[in-house]
């Protein structure tokens, strides 16, 4: 499915000091396709704006419009991981992580390690 053409367009870009970070509106063009993954999304966020880390990128609330075809959600890129960790919610930050073990590894204790981990820094 990764052959069709995929279009992303950000608007009401903002740099964000105090949290380091950028924000905005993700529009994502996919015609003939149903949804395009957040994966794919951060991959080519990433290709965009020159991020060295694409851990950085947090892509969410992304809504279908009726008919298909055009997808709109929020983005933001972090300046480091670190700062990631400071002020994103802790359920994006689990929510991440189960979808890259779920992805990589497939391994239930790969996940209690890393929850332990989240929740004691």
């Amino acid at each position: 499915m990764a052959d069709k053409a995929v279009t992303i367009r950000t608007r009401k870009f903002m740099t964000n000091r105090l949290l380091s970070r950028k924000q905005f509106v993700i529009d994502v063009l996919h015609p003939g396709r149903a949804n395009v993954s957040k994966a794919e999304l951060k991959e080519k966020l990433a290709r965009m704006y020159e991020v060295k880390d694409p851990n950085a990128i947090f892509v969410f609330k992304f809504r279908t419009h009726f008919g298909g075809g055009k997808s709109t959600g929020f983005g933001l890129i972090y300046d480091s991981v670190e700062n990631a960790k400071k002020f994103e919610p802790k359920y994006r930050l689990i929510r991440v992580i189960c979808q890259f073990i779920l992805v990589n590894y497939n391994c239930i204790c790969s996940l209690v390690y890393i929850l332990v981990f989240v929740f004691s820094s």
